[in-house]
């Protein structure tokens, strides 16, 4: 590799069990005053945001805990309006990718709103107005990325798409394993599959570069290691504090990196057929990765070794099937879905879905090019 580039974000990370303990002094020390939390229904039952309401107290302004999964452009312009209502000055995501997506969404739309800087940033180094707290409690790994997806209406169909923002990126990360002691196994496995998509697809990015790359084989060996542990015994702190820790990795692989092929997919999946973020990230990446597999052999031989399959003697092709083969094995034994029939995509929408995904940026900066949207059907085929 003799050239590359990438962009560093200004962000604090504490991680550690019992970590979420430190969130008023934390809120504290940077001076913010009238705190929005966006969270989900699961974490008001559970009892997780009236613990933060309880910390916080009257700096917690505004809860909304209703966010649902692929961040609807719906819930982001209530949580503006609820945002402006009671001006706050920086907001919570408490929970998955969804809760994150939609506080991301919302701290942009209020910079868009108050006006005070271009809608886009000019500079990498640009600061919110408004700047986000990210508290994940499952492995999807926005926290750490200057991204979010948003579903939305287009000529009649529903469609995620995609936008960037180094502002977005949250300002604090709390891990906090505890957390995640209560995640149940289905989401504990599919998310922990997306958080293996991201480095899987960092090691191989068009965009690559010496840290994504470190980043990526250190976060596929500890979630390879922790997350069938995970999976078998949720109580199990030190393989949920080894999987956090995977899945930050992955987030930094991710948040310095252009995805590809299997992500984009995975979007048009969610957006328009509305299959599970993680669910999708689930059926499509061992079919990604043999797809890439004659372009990208030896990253995916790098995956491979880090997955803990030894060489003896194998080639790199044979190393990357290897890899494609233990994720495929993976998901089964987490009682996952292997077919996108079995996640409710119908047949007759296949073609659609490859259509869609042919139009995705992100798709086109796969590292196999992509000519047509009859490859995409065909792997979509294959998958189902």
């Amino acid at each position: 590799m003799s050239e590359f580039h990438y962009t560093g974000y200004a962000q604090e990370i504490i991680f550690g069990a019992g970590a979420l303990a430190r969130l008023a002094d934390l809120i504290e020390q940077f001076g913010w005053r009238r705190l929005l939390l966006c969270s989900s229904g699961s974490l008001r039952r559970d009892g997780t945001i009236n613990g933060i309401e309880q910390a916080l107290g009257d700096r917690l302004v505004a809860v909304y805990d209703s966010v649902l999964s692929h961040v609807h452009e719906s819930q982001v312009a209530e949580v503006v309006a609820l945002a402006g209502q009671h001006e706050v000055d920086a907001v919570i995501g408490l929970g998955g990718g969804g809760s994150l997506g939609v506080a991301k969404a919302a701290s942009l739309a209020l910079e868009e709103q108050r006006g005070a800087q271009p809608t886009r940033a000019a500079f990498p180094t640009d600061q919110p107005l408004v700047p986000v707290i990210a508290i994940p409690t499952t492995y999807a790994g926005s926290e750490m990325t200057p991204v979010y997806g948003i579903t939305r209406q287009f000529d009649g169909h529903t469609r995620k798409i995609t936008v960037t923002d180094p502002r977005i990126a949250p300002k604090l990360v709390i891990y906090d394993p505890l957390l995640t002691l209560s995640l149940p196994p289905v989401i504990t496995a599919s998310t922990g599959i997306n958080a293996l998509a991201h480095c899987v697809e960092a090691l191989y990015s068009v965009t690559r570069n010496p840290l994504s790359t470190a980043t990526a084989l250190s976060g596929i060996r500890a979630i390879t290691r922790a997350l069938p542990r995970c999976y078998a015994g949720g109580d199990d702190r030190q393989a949920r504090a080894e999987m956090l820790t995977g899945a930050h990795l992955a987030g930094v692989a991710l948040a310095h990196v252009a995805m590809a092929l299997h992500h984009g997919v995975c979007h048009v999946l969610g957006g328009t057929a509305g299959v599970p973020h993680g669910i999708a990230n689930s059926i499509i990446l061992p079919h990604a990765m043999r797809f890439n597999l004659d372009a990208t052999a030896s990253a995916l031989a790098q995956a491979a070794e880090a997955m803990g399959i030894t060489r003896d003697g194998r080639s790199d092709e044979e190393m990357a099937a290897a890899a494609a083969q233990r994720v495929y094995d993976l998901v089964g034994q987490m009682n996952l879905p292997r077919r996108l029939r079995d996640a409710g995509v119908a047949e007759a929408a296949l073609p659609e879905l490859a259509q869609l995904a042919f139009q995705s940026r992100t798709v086109q900066n796969n590292p196999k090019p992509i000519a047509n949207a009859a490859q995409l059907e065909a792997l979509l085929r294959a998958a189902w």
